[in-house]
């Protein structure tokens, strides 16, 4: 047996570089990267291994909605752990997981009331997809596979789910299915063709829909699958409408509208569920994961309609079997856990996130007068500071991947922890955060942003 040791955070580092390969790595450093070293956490804020005390603007990964070192998810791990730590979804069932499904019912809207848990995100995607290609067999329609999605989605990591994913940089060097996907426009009021209205944007992407059904035909086409708020394609909001529209050709077409709130949901938006809250839509099936926990633990899943599920009951294959499933389907500590964090956020933090919404988008937006910056946007508590090297053309700088991470370096000596995409910051704190934290994590990201404006003109790089 080799010789094991207890790690410091500062030797953490080389021993990671050594053994631990990351996520989304280069071919040049795969298997030999380190990262940031993160030690303890409580509430908004994170340590790391040179021992600052970091507002997590992030949240984790849009997943830490109550905070860190919260005593009653921690507790819930513990109590479910002592009674019972797992059994298997094949062939028994627990308490916890009905109980969860039963909660989340009360919140979904429509008929969306039976669940199917997982282990994530990716794998709450993959699993509606599979059941929507599933629920067309069983109806006869195998050639109804074909799934729409936009530019700039991210959707997950898994094949059917990564194959969605509108980022070319993420698929370059996989292998996706792409000829069963059919990419749209992303949403984006911000690069919307100049002179063209914000009405006229969202007139656009609705005709851009339904000639790409009519050019593969609704018979082709399973499911659209979209974000409410575009997450790690930059917080896009979509043009006002549009996803009511889109649902409505959805419905005349037999194409199943997922909703993907793995992001969305669990308060982010101050709602379990954002679709209709804030869209005015019912999807066909919700998939969820990241906050449900509050990334205490790993647990994703599926809300499905039950019209869906009455369809194939009634079919001619009564034995036809959906054979998908995961070893931690239904996990009774995740359900647990999930349950504990459904408390706290009926409880009042969902209601303090409707509260600090408007204090939140405003003290964001305030970074508009940075020459750098060409659009701030957001809804809920999410935002994103879009950097740009003019205004007028809205082009990114050349640095293209530095921008965003030059500004996170600098916001990380001065105490926050920024998520860099690109040429854009993205904000999701933790739920938990009041307006003194608002105002400090806002004159940093603006202390951030001006650092880096100096020093793109030092280095010739930007004349703004």
């Amino acid at each position: 047996m080799k010789n094991q040791t207890s790690l410091t955070l500062e030797t953490a580092g080389t021993v990671a570089a050594r053994h631990l390969i990351q996520p989304w790595p280069h071919a040049g450093t795969i298997g030999a990267e380190s990262r940031t070293m993160i030690g303890e956490a409580e509430g908004i804020y994170i340590y790391d291994d040179a021992g600052r005390r970091l507002i997590d603007g992030p949240a984790g990964m849009w997943c830490t909605n109550a905070g860190h070192r919260n005593k009653v998810l921690a507790d819930a791990l513990h109590e479910q752990a002592m009674a019972l730590s797992y059994n298997t979804p094949w062939y028994t069932s627990s308490v916890p997981g009905a109980l969860l499904a039963e909660r989340l019912a009360t919140h979904t809207p429509g008929d969306l009331n039976h669940f199917f848990f997982t282990t994530g995100g990716s794998s709450a995607v993959e699993t509606a997809l599979r059941f929507a290609w599933f629920y067309n067999n069983v109806r006869g329609r195998p050639e109804k596979k074909k799934l729409l999605c936009r530019e700039g989605g991210y959707h997950g990591s898994t094949y059917l789910s990564a194959s969605l994913n509108g980022n070319p940089r993420s698929r370059n060097w996989m292998d996706t299915a792409e000829d069963l996907v059919i990419r749209l426009s992303s949403p984006d009021p911000f690069r919307r063709p100049e002179g063209m209205t914000a009405e006229a944007f969202g007139d656009h992407l609705v005709a851009e829909f339904e000639a790409a059904v009519e050019r593969h035909g609704a018979a082709t086409i399973a499911a659209f699958v979209g974000e409410p708020v575009m997450a790690s394609g930059g917080v896009i909001v979509p043009p006002e409408g549009y996803f009511a529209r889109i649902r409505d050709i959805c419905a005349r077409n037999d194409i199943l509208f997922i909703a993907d709130e793995v992001v969305t949901a669990f308060g982010r938006l101050g709602h379990v569920f954002s679709a209709q809250e804030r869209f005015g839509v019912v999807p066909d099936m919700i998939t969820f994961a990241k906050g449900i926990t509050s990334g205490y633990f790993p647990v994703g899943g599926v809300a499905i309609s039950d019209r869906l599920l009455e369809e194939m009951r009634t079919t001619n294959h009564p034995d036809a079997m959906f054979g998908h499933g995961y070893t931690y389907t239904s996990h009774p500590i995740g359900s647990t856990v999930a349950l504990r964090n459904l408390d706290l956020l009926e409880g009042g933090l969902l209601a303090h996130a409707r509260e600090i919404e408007p204090y939140f988008q405003a003290a964001l937006g305030s970074l508009g007068d940075l020459e750098l910056v060409g659009e701030v946007r957001g809804m809920g508590l999410m935002a994103c500071v879009e950097c740009v090297a003019d205004r007028k053309t809205k082009n990114p700088l050349r640095l293209d991947t530095e921008v965003g991470a030059r500004i996170d370096r600098h916001c990380q000596e001065l105490g926050l922890l920024v998520r860099p995409l690109i040429n854009m910051c993205v904000m999701s704190p933790p739920l938990v955060i009041d307006r003194g934290q608002i105002d400090t994590m806002v004159a940093i990201l603006r202390e951030g942003i001006s650092r880096t404006m100096d020093e793109l003109r030092r280095e010739g790089i930007w004349n703004g």
